[in-house]
């Protein structure tokens, strides 16, 4: 229990742990424990859409990144000039867990990216990066077009290519701004009836 333990604080790392492609951006922030969240929620629903194993997509798309909390975030232009030795990176934070087996299986799988549920969990991965990009273009971010033609380019599966399409189309607040009855933004959300 005492290793259970330690690995969860481990995870926590990941809410102090930034992601830095942002840097070159130059605007947005987020860090490895909200990108791993949203992910998780996009393979999810990846996979329902595939019909694929959903829960399987989800726990790949959450462990995905956690080797971060030891070796920090390598954007493509670090990757370029630093090596992280990621596998033993996960290993080690795995060891005396009694689920470095399991954990070890799933975070082989999603980086080999075989499995159609590995391969939805790529997709996932960029699917966020992407809904972040469109936010900043939104924003008034000029360069984040470049990066979300990128982006989108990465995107293999027929279901995410779809999402990515209505995501890049997207205004990043219609979710709430326009709410499922415009007038409850006048009526500042008072229930209706």
């Amino acid at each position: 229990m005492r290793r259970i333990a330690d690995f969860l604080f481990e995870a926590g790392m990941l809410r102090k742990t930034p992601r830095t492609g942002y840097q070159f951006l130059g605007s947005g922030a987020e860090n490895v424990a909200e990108h791993s969240f949203r992910t998780a929620l996009i393979g999810y629903a990846l996979a329902e859409l595939a019909g694929a194993d959903a829960e399987h997509t989800a726990m790949l798309c959450l462990i995905h990144d956690f080797h971060e909390a030891r070796t920090g975030d390598f954007n493509y232009v670090n990757s370029i000039y630093n090596v992280s030795r990621h596998r033993s990176a996960m290993r080690d934070a795995a060891k005396g867990t009694g689920l470095s087996k399991k954990l070890m299986a799933l975070w082989d799988e999603q980086d080999k990216e075989e499995s159609p549920e590995a391969r939805l969990a790529g997709d996932a991965d960029q699917l966020d990066l992407l809904m972040n990009l469109v936010e900043e273009r939104n924003l008034g971010n000029p360069y984040a077009a470049k990066w979300i033609e990128a982006a989108v380019q990465r995107v293999h599966s027929e279901q995410g290519r779809e999402l990515a399409e209505h995501i890049v189309e997207s205004d990043h607040t219609d979710w709430w701004f326009g709410g499922p009855d415009k007038g409850w933004w006048i009526d500042k959300g008072k229930k209706r009836g």
